[in-house]
């Protein structure tokens, strides 16, 4: 079985608390499913870009940075990584998961 990273991108700012609530309550339903199926590896959620840290190598030095990486639109808010036979599988839990998070965009990659 491959494992692939369903990474989960979002724009800026929270949602309103009920509908947080309903995302948390069908992505809890979801994460069971997932474990159930034996597909679980892990997954979590990450604070807002504000709070990364950026650190490049330059020469003999390694300069750090506060802040996102990039300024964009969207940024990683989360991800689950899956184990599956296919890119089909990751693709039908990706598809799951894209409806428990709606509007919210889903990106399937596996790993080498």
């Amino acid at each position: 079985m491959k494992q692939y990273l369903l990474s989960i991108y979002q724009p800026d700012g929270a949602p309103e608390p009920e509908v947080l609530a309903r995302i948390r309550n069908d992505l809890d339903a979801l994460n069971d499913e997932l474990r159930a199926a034996g597909a679980w590896v892990f997954a979590g959620g990450l604070h807002p870009p504000s709070t990364a840290t950026v650190l490049r190598a330059t020469d003999d030095d390694v300069l750090v940075t506060d802040g996102p990486f990039v300024e964009a639109r969207e940024f990683l808010g989360g991800f689950t990584i899956i184990r599956a036979a296919d890119l089909d599988e990751a693709l039908a839990w990706g598809r799951r998961l894209a409806v428990v998070l709606a509007p919210l965009s889903v990106e399937v990659r596996p790993f080498q």
